[in-house]
């Protein structure tokens, strides 16, 4: 018989918004060891993140080489990031020193490479969340049926789905969380690499945890302040693809 999940080791863990971009061979520098990726960002100095190939047209994985002394699928750590400029460099570890790069290899249009905040990461002052998805319905009820005693019954198909979520997340007065700088992204220009993944139980291993995972939108954050309990900021947010859904042990 199959185990009903109770919800008790919930938990909501988080990418944050603006920490997904591409760039070209040219915006590598040798010299400096850095690299220039889109500007007005939201990396932050410590944020882990990896390197890839990827396709630009269709965002799977794409073919090149990625510059000399970064690995891809290796977890790196920003240690530098000028909003105004884009410039990056990231080191082998937290505070470290950067990474070497001594060549800038070869991407071919429409290959890139990308950087992205590495792994989704726990937020540890939500209170709740919540996803609901829904299917649109399509009448397609013909005309000119037999009459008989009774009405009949429009008929309908299922139409694309949907989804929304939220998350009620309390105010703390640390800026530098992963809950302050969810609420944050809400205003976020580019929101490019948001994503949950929303456990309904989160165990020791995640093969053992169930959980819906998804790349998202941070719709809106509507703060309550009241004298007699802690300071909660609601927020809503709507995932841009299919959700993955794994309720299962693997």
């Amino acid at each position: 018989m199959a185990t009903v999940l109770s919800g008790t080791s919930g938990a909501l863990y988080y990418k944050p918004a603006a920490t997904k971009a591409t760039f070209g061979e040219s915006a590598v520098d040798v010299a400096d060891d850095e690299i220039t990726v889109a500007t007005y960002l939201n990396f932050k100095v410590g944020d882990p993140v990896k390197f890839s190939v990827v396709d630009v047209n269709t965002g799977a994985a794409g073919t090149g080489t990625l510059p000399a002394g970064i690995t891809a699928g290796t977890t790196y750590y920003v240690i530098a990031y000028t909003a105004a400029t884009g410039v990056m460099q990231v080191s082998a570890t937290s505070g470290g020193s950067a990474i070497p790069i001594t060549d800038d290899v070869t991407a071919v249009s429409p290959n890139a490479f990308q950087v992205a905040y590495a792994d989704y990461a726990a937020v540890g002052q939500v209170q709740n969340w919540s996803f609901e998805i829904t299917r649109a319905e399509i009448d397609v009820t013909t005309i000119g049926q037999t009459a008989g005693q009774y009405a009949p019954f429009r008929t309908y198909i299922p139409g694309f789905a949907d989804g929304s979520g939220s998350a009620s997340v309390f105010i703390t007065d640390d800026d530098t969380t992963l809950a302050s700088r969810l609420v944050q992204d809400v205003l976020q220009a580019s929101q490019a690499g948001a994503a949950f993944q929303l456990y309904i139980d989160k165990l020791g291993t995640e093969a053992l945890s169930r959980s819906i995972a998804f790349d998202a939108t941070l719709l809106t954050a509507s703060f309550t302040v009241n004298p007699d309990d802690a300071q909660v900021v609601e927020l809503t947010f709507r995932p841009t693809a299919a959700p993955t859904i794994d309720f299962s042990k693997s």
